[in-house]
């Protein structure tokens, strides 16, 4: 091994080594561990040792490090297992670009890999995009913050977000309260994202001005979304007819994101998913655009990416 063992060393002259290395060297651990070189820090240098393919993959990956740690944001092993899942250099350039500045909220969003980049960059060009892919990948956290981002920015006059309520016409009924009451359970999650990037205060005021809507999809029939920003999350769950109804909603100044994820359809097996639908018959029309995140996108705990794996590993088997 010694005889044949290539030494690199990368310059990290400029850059927060307490960031790079992570509590307790954490990050170059988990280096060491995703490129099989052997990995230290000596002065204004990391220097990676081992067979030259370890050396290769070890030097792309700290490259991806440096440039996230020198462009501000904050550095996890988790963030280091993304790196190395990104292969291309511009990939991992665009993971270092692409934040958001959210005027007045409390912190900025920054894309944490490459697909969240690339998706916030389709959203800002295009007037309706679809994000599909597993959970954790940041599809509604990030089409929300974009939203967030637009209100403030005046460049649109509302956000309006809707999620389909499967069991609408059936088992609600059964739950306790008002309309507003039954479907909220629903809602949620879109709830949390707005109190995760705006102070509770002024989501208060703008959901009583109308000014952020959060609704069931079936609220948004007959109605003209006009220079809005609009989101339909969990859109797996909406049938064609709904998702037809929705997209025949857009307005002038207006802009729709669509999230789902293929694997977790809910509705009964005699209902067609839009969400299916759509991707089957709107490639191709300009001004749509189509983002796939896979499982190098999650930014949850490691093991959701794990899990995720091993599910489509499983259904590719079956």
């Amino acid at each position: 091994m010694s005889d044949t063992a290539t030494t690199v060393r990368v310059p990290i002259e400029g850059v927060d080594q307490l960031v790079l290395a992570g509590v307790n060297d954490a990050n170059l651990v988990e280096l060491a561990r995703i490129s099989s070189a052997r990995v230290a820090m000596r002065g204004e240098a990391l220097t990676l040792t081992g067979d030259n393919d370890a050396v290769m993959r070890g030097e792309a990956i700290a490259m991806g490090m440096i440039a996230t740690v020198r462009s501000g944001n904050t550095l996890v092993p988790d963030d280091v297992l993304r790196l190395s899942l990104e292969q291309r250099p511009e990939d991992q350039a665009a993971r270092a670009n692409g934040a958001l500045v959210l005027p007045g909220a409390r912190k900025v969003v920054k894309p944490k890999t490459a697909g969240q980049a690339t998706y916030l960059q389709q959203i800002l060009e295009h007037d309706i995009v679809v994000g599909i892919g597993p959970a954790g990948t940041g599809k509604t956290y990030l089409a929300v913050a974009a939203a967030v981002d637009a209100l403030m920015r005046k460049r649109v006059r509302r956000i309006v977000l809707a999620r389909p309520a499967v069991e609408a016409g059936e088992n609600l009924g059964f739950l306790p309260g008002d309309m507003q009451a039954k479907v909220d359970p629903y809602l949620r999650p879109l709830y949390d994202a707005l109190d995760d990037l705006m102070p509770v205060e002024r989501i208060q005021k703008a959901i009583e001005s109308r000014t952020i809507e959060v609704a069931p999809l079936a609220f948004m029939r007959g109605r003209t979304l006009g220079d809005a920003f609009v989101i339909l999350d969990e859109a797996q769950n909406a049938t064609h007819l709904q998702m037809k109804m929705f997209l025949t909603r857009l307005g002038v100044n207006s802009k729709i994101v669509i999230t789902g994820d293929k694997t977790q359809v809910d509705l009964p097996k005699r209902e067609e998913s839009g969400l299916m639908q759509i991707e089957r018959i709107l490639h191709g029309i300009e001004g749509i655009k189509f983002h796939y995140f896979t499982d190098a996108d999650v930014v949850r705990h490691r093991l959701v990416r794990d899990i995720i794996k091993a599910y489509n590993e499983d259904a590719a088997g079956g």
